[in-house]
């Protein structure tokens, strides 16, 4: 396994660029925020459960224009920055061969006890400064819960908030009703 002092070498500010040269297939998730590596470890299977079903419900209502992926996929919006949402979706005509650079139509995070605080602030605030136009929090510990946001003139706004079996119909970015409890598998 790679450690720390493998890294190919110390940079003071990171690029998209620099992200090359880590090891890759190692289990680890590394994130760009403002030219500063994130390290973190793979999911859990309670995580997996989750996104995989939320993955199909997406998939399932996802209209011919857009297309949903799972992580891990890199968002790029810009030199320093590299952000892999656990599910995403994009317009057909923003995919290309290497990381996705236009802003996302939705990207899901999935708290674990390891990015709570980095998914719910740092990734918040990153999304809505790239311009994504959805972001959804889902806690499978939380109820479970679900909590969706839609940007407006540059902010994130509430526009959803469920737990357990109380299902919520989202429009942004096409119309999809989640349960939480449904979410778990």
């Amino acid at each position: 396994m790679t450690t720390m002092q493998e890294l190919p070498r110390v940079v003071e500010a990171w690029t998209v660029d620099d992200l090359d040269g880590l090891p890759e297939n190692d289990g680890l998730r590394y994130e760009l925020i403002d030219g500063r590596v994130l390290v973190s470890p793979s999911p859990r299977p309670k995580h997996q459960i989750v996104s995989g079903e939320l993955f199909l419900l997406l998939h399932g209502a996802c209209p011919p224009e857009l297309k949903v992926f799972y992580a891990p996929l890199d968002w790029q919006p810009n030199q320093r920055n590299s952000l892999i949402p656990d599910l995403l979706v994009v317009a057909k005509d923003d995919i290309v061969d290497g990381p996705l650079t236009k802003p996302l139509r939705l990207a899901v995070e999935i708290l674990s006890p390891s990015t709570r605080l980095y998914d719910t602030k740092v990734k918040f605030a990153k999304y809505a400064e790239g311009g994504v136009g959805s972001y959804w929090i889902v806690d499978p510990d939380g109820g479970p819960s679900i909590v969706a946001y839609d940007l407006v003139d540059g902010d994130y706004v509430e526009v959803a908030r469920t737990t357990g079996d109380e299902e919520v119909r989202l429009e942004r970015p096409y119309p999809v009703t989640v349960t939480p409890s449904a979410l778990l598998g």
